[in-house]
C-alpha cells in the first residue's frame, strides 16, 4: 500500500503540514506546547486529529505549528468537503488539544533525543 504525501511548507517559524493544497481551515482550535521539534509535533497532531475525526466525510487534516517566545502555537484541524457540524467539530478538536495527556505525549516525542527542530 502506497503512503499519503503529505506537503509540509515551512515559512520563516511556521510550519505547515496539510495532505492537500492550498491549506484550508474550514475547522481549527488552537493550543501552545513546549518547543520541540515542529515536524514531528505536526505529525504527532495529524495523527490524533485524524483518528478523532475519521468518521466526518470528506475530512482532510491540517496543522500549522508556529514556533514563538520559547513554545510552539498549534493550530489544528483542516478541510471538509462535505456536510460539516462546524461547532459539534471544533469542540471535539479543542478538547484533543487540550487533554493532558495527549500534550505530554506530543511534547515527548517532539524533544525526544536525537529530534532534529525543524
Amino acid at each position: 500500500m502506497a503512503r499519503a504525501k503529505w506537503h509540509t511548507l515551512k515559512d520563516g517559524d511556521v510550519l505547515t503540514l496539510a495532505r492537500h493544497l492550498p491549506a484550508r481551515f474550514d475547522v481549527a482550535a488552537e493550543t501552545t506546547v513546549r518547543a520541540g521539534s515542529a515536524m514531528r509535533l505536526a505529525h504527532q497532531v495529524r495523527q490524533d486529529i485524524w483518528r478523532a475525526l475519521q468518521s466526518l466525510r470528506g475530512f482532510s487534516p491540517v496543522v500549522q505549528v508556529t514556533r514563538q517566545d520559547g513554545a510552539m502555537h498549534i493550530k489544528a484541524g483542516g478541510a471538509v468537503n462535505g456536510a460539516l457540524p462546524k461547532a459539534a467539530t471544533e469542540a471535539k478538536i479543542a478538547a484533543l488539544l487540550a487533554s493532558p495527556d495527549y500534550i505530554r505525549r506530543w511534547e515527548r516525542f517532539a524533544t525526544k533525543k536525537g529530534a532534529t527542530h525543524a
